[in-house]
């Protein structure tokens, strides 16, 4: 991981295209902005992980339909 000290006011780039700024501080919590191209996704991490977690389910069951698909007997 690489950590970086960045005053109010400050940004670091991601790339070529993506900027994050530090918008306040106030005690232990950062406010940053980030402009990224809209087809650049930008999640908080609880919330890509519940997304994540949505689409292995969703993986799963296709596959576990697909299973049962081909364990069908011809009538």
């Amino acid at each position: 991981m690489l950590a970086l000290t960045r005053k109010k006011g400050e940004s670091i780039m991601i790339g070529d295209d993506v900027e994050v700024t530090v918008i306040s501080i106030r005690g232990d919590h950062v406010r940053l902005g980030i402009k990224a191209p809209r087809n650049v996704p930008v999640h908080r991490q609880e919330v890509f992980d519940q997304i994540a977690a949505s689409n292995k389910e969703a993986v799963t069951q296709l596959d576990m339909s697909r299973i049962a698909d081909m364990l069908k007997l011809p009538t």
